[in-house]
């Protein structure tokens, strides 16, 4: 076990990570293998995994979709490199919690999700590109972007 403090990994680094021909794959890739050898425990949620077979079942501009049987096996592959956070009552709970605080709502809740799952799970820290995205969660979680690791 380690002292090293908790990484949430959201979905657009794990495509980045995972698709050679994406914009930032290097930087992505990167921060995921420094954040591994600093022995950071790394986290994704089931959310994740959904919004990262979705991705990569439908055209990007910087990739064509992968077939069903490469995205099943690299979702398999991810389960077994991270720790995944099952969408829970915890999760839920902290996600009307964070909606009560703020005025959420339409597809900012996929976000917000993410937030409640750290929150739930302990997990401090979100590796993100989309910094935008989580600013407004910076009193409750802290955001790294792909070049801060």
């Amino acid at each position: 076990m380690t002292d090293a403090e908790p990484l949430f990994v959201d979905t657009n680094i794990l495509i980045y990570a995972n698709v050679a021909t994406a914009p930032l794959h290097e930087q992505a890739l990167n921060a995921i293998k420094a954040a591994h050898q600093a022995e950071r425990p790394l986290w994704i949620s089931r959310q994740v995994l959904r919004e990262f077979i979705a991705a990569r079942t439908r055209p990007q501009t910087f990739a064509q979709p992968s077939t069903p049987d490469i995205v099943i096996e690299r979702v398999r592959y991810l389960e077994e490199r991270f720790q995944v956070a099952d969408d829970t009552a915890a999760v839920t709970g902290q996600l009307i919690k964070l909606m009560e605080d703020s005025k959420i709502g339409g597809k900012q809740v996929h976000d917000t999700n993410i937030v409640a799952t750290m929150r739930a799970y302990d997990i401090p820290c979100l590796l993100t590109h989309n910094i935008k995205d989580f600013e407004r969660f910076g009193e409750v979680i802290r955001i790294e972007g792909i070049n801060d690791i």
